[in-house]
């Protein structure tokens, strides 16, 4: 199963939980996994059919460009990553 690190904005959803263990072959399967165990994390993610526009995902230390649809391995490590704001 896959490690997917939450950031730090969407904690508030997670219970403080900096991390989960998720199974998933996929972005969006992970997602579905996360907001079983974290209602209302999905809202935060993904917007209509796709990731939100600020949030980008790197899984295995490579953005991901495949949306939601980027596959998954078993022990693959997924980070969520808010843009950044300011000027």
């Amino acid at each position: 199963m896959a490690k997917v690190f939450i950031p730090a904005q969407m904690r508030r959803v997670c219970n403080g939980c900096e991390s989960a263990v998720v199974a998933g072959a996929n972005v969006r399967e992970l997602i579905d996994g996360l907001e079983q165990r974290f209602a209302g994390i999905r809202a935060l993610l993904v917007e209509g059919a796709d990731l939100r526009a600020s949030i980008a995902v790197s899984v295995d230390g490579e953005i991901a460009t495949g949306g939601l649809l980027e596959r998954v391995g078993l022990d693959s490590e997924v980070h969520f990553v808010p843009a950044l704001g300011g000027g």
